[in-house]
C-alpha cells in the first residue's frame, strides 16, 4: 500500500545515474512520466542545493528539471528546522571519531549538498533516496576520509533507500 504523505528527498546522483544510464530519456520516457506524476503528487522533494547541481550540468537532466521548476516541491536547505539539524550532522562527523580532517573539511564546504541533505531528511521526516554506500564498518583506530551519507543518516534515523525501493513504494511501474 502507498502512503500518499511519504515523501522521498532525492539526492543528485539518484537522478544523474537514472537520466545517464538506467533511464534515457529517448529509450525509456514512460519512466520520467511516471517520475512527474508523482513529483505533481507531492511525493519527490529536490533540495535546493540538489537542483543548484543539477542546473550546473549541461544535459537533458538539467532542461528536464528546469521544465519542471514549478512542479517540484522544492525544500529549501537555510529552512529554520534544518540548520539546527545541519549543525548537529557537522558536530556528529566531527566528534564520531570515524572521519579524519579531510572528511570532516570535505562535508564541511559551502556547496556540498550531503550533510544538508540528511539535515532536511531528519528535520522534515523524508525518506532519503541515493545511490551511495556505506564506506562499510567504521572504526575509530582507521579513521575514514570519505563521508557517506548511509552511515550518518543511520545516527540520525534518516532512512536511506535506493531509487528503486521508493519505485516500489510509489508503485512506479513502467
Amino acid at each position: 500500500m502507498v502512503n500518499s504523505s511519504e515523501k522521498f528527498l532525492i539526492d543528485a546522483n539518484t537522478l544523474m545515474t537514472a537520466s545517464r544510464f538506467f533511464y534515457a530519456y529517448d529509450l525509456i520516457p514512460s519512466f520520467w512520466g511516471i517520475f512527474e506524476e508523482k513529483i505533481k503528487a507531492g511525493n519527490i522533494v529536490l533540495l535546493d542545493m540538489v537542483k543548484a547541481e543539477i542546473d550546473k550540468g549541461q544535459d537533458e537532466l538539467k532542461q528536464w528539471v528546469s521544465e519542471r521548476k514549478h512542479e517540484f516541491q522544492v525544500c529549501n536547505h537555510v529552512d529554520s528546522e534544518i540548520i539546527p539539524k545541519y549543525a548537529e550532522v557537522i558536530q556528529y562527523i566531527q566528534e564520531c571519531g570515524f572521519y579524519n580532517e579531510k572528511g570532516l573539511n570535505d562535508w564541511a564546504r559551502n556547496e556540498v549538498a550531503d550533510p544538508w541533505l540528511i539535515a532536511a531528511a531528519a528535520a522534515k521526516g523524508y525518506k532519503l533516496i541515493t545511490f551511495e554506500q556505506s564506506a562499510g564498518p567504521l572504526n575509530v583506530k582507521n579513521k575514514c576520509g570519505r563521508v557517506k551519507i548511509p552511515d550518518v543518516a543511520k545516527h540520525f534515523n534518516v532512512e536511506v533507500h535506493t531509487l528503486y525501493h521508493m519505485m516500489r513504494q510509489l508503485k512506479m511501474k513502467i
